[in-house]
C-alpha cells in the first residue's frame, strides 16, 4: 500500500507552508497519561505511535511541557519514531512545566530556551513549525503577541525553526503576526459544539491558505450529544469519529489531530478520515435538520 493510499491520508493533505502533511494527524498530549491521569505503560505508547505512522499518520503535534511523571511525549516520540523520515513534527511554546507540574508562562526572552528543550527531547537540529501560544489554559490570549512571536521568527532566520504558527488567539492576533513572519497554521481550541466564535476565524485562515488545526475538537462540548449519536447511526461510527470528520468538512484546510494512548481509539480516529458526511448529516449537525 502506497503512502497516499494509507488510511490517514483518505481525507486529502494540506501544505504547512513547504512542508505536506495529511489532514488527519495524532496529538501526543494523551500518550503520557491512562483516562483516569495515571501514568501510562511505555511499551503500549511506543506501539501507538508506530501504528499511527503504519496507517498514514505525518503530523504529529507535540510540545516538551506533554508530561506525567516520568513519561515525557517528546521522549516517547524520539524512541519510537526517529529519525522521522517523512514525518512533520509540530511544537508549541509560550507555555512551560516545572519538574513538579506546574505551569507559567514563558516571557519573550525564554522561548529560545524553550525551542532548545524540545530540539534536545526529539534529537532535532531544527523544528518543522513551531506554534507561539499565548494566554494561560483555555482562556483566549489577550494583548500584543509581536514581542514573543518576533523572537521565534528570528529563530526561524538563524535556521532553528522551519515554519511558524500561533496558538490560542483571535483574528487580531494572526493579523499582527502577520505583519511579523509567515504563519503557516492556527491552533485553537474549536468543535462542533465548542467554541463556535471561531467560525469567522476558520473562514479567514482559509482565504489566506493558512491552515487551522482545532485541539480538543473531539472531547470539547457535552459527552451525549443526540444530533452526533444520530448521525452515528446512520453511517455505524462512533460519536468520535463523526465529530472528527465534521472537523475535516470545515474546509480543506482544517486539520485534525486527534490524540490517544490507546491502539483500538487511534484506529477508530484515523478511520475517520474516510468518512464522508452528506449534506443531510451536517444539516442535522448544525441543527437544521
Amino acid at each position: 500500500m502506497t503512502t497516499n493510499t494509507l488510511p490517514a491520508a483518505a481525507a486529502g493533505t494540506w501544505q504547512l507552508g513547504s512542508l505536506t502533511v495529511n489532514r488527519l494527524g495524532f496529538g501526543a498530549m494523551r500518550l503520557t497519561t491512562t483516562p483516569d491521569w495515571q501514568v501510562r505503560d511505555r511499551e503500549p505508547a511506543l506501539a501507538v505511535l508506530r501504528r499511527a505512522v503504519e496507517l498514514g499518520v505525518n503530523h504529529i503535534d507535540t510540545a516538551a511541557f506533554y508530561f506525567q511523571g516520568p513519561r515525557s511525549a517528546n521522549e516517547l516520540i524520539n524512541r519510537a519514531l526517529a529519525p522521522y523520515d517523512g514525518l512533520v513534527l509540530t511544537t508549541k511554546v509560550g507555555p512551560g512545566r516545572d519538574f513538579e507540574g506546574t505551569f507559567h508562562t514563558a516571557r519573550p526572552d525564554q522561548l529560545r530556551a524553550q525551542v532548545e528543550e524540545n530540539l534536545r527531547q526529539l534529537g532535532l537540529d531544527h523544528l518543522d513549525v513551531v506554534n507561539y501560544r499565548i494566554g494561560q489554559s483555555l482562556d483566549r490570549g489577550t494583548g500584543s503577541l509581536a514581542e514573543g512571536f518576533g523572537v521565534l521568527a528570528g529563530l526561524r532566520e538563524a535556521g532553528m525553526i522551519r515554519e511558524l504558527g500561533i496558538s490560542n488567539v483571535g483574528p487580531e492576533h494572526l493579523t499582527e503576526a502577520l505583519a511579523i513572519a509567515p504563519v503557516v497554521c492556527v491552533q485553537n481550541q474549536y468543535g462542533l459544539t465548542t467554541r463556535r466564535e471561531d467560525d469567522e476565524l476558520v473562514r479567514m485562515c482559509a482565504e489566506r491558505g493558512i491552515a487551522f488545526v482545532p485541539f480538543f475538537a473531539v472531547t470539547s462540548g457535552p459527552a451525549e450529544d443526540t444530533r452526533v449519536a444520530e448521525v452515528a447511526r446512520r453511517h455505524d461510527v462512533t460519536p468520535a469519529q463523526v465529530r472528527l470528520a465534521w472537523t475535516l468538512h470545515q474546509g480543506p484546510h482544517v486539520l485534525a489531530i486527534p490524540g490517544t494512548g490507546d491502539l483500538a481509539h487511534l484506529e477508530q480516529n484515523v478511520a475517520a478520515a474516510a468518512l464522508k458526511l452528506t449534506d443531510d448529516d451536517l444539516k442535522t449537525l448544525d441543527g437544521e435538520g
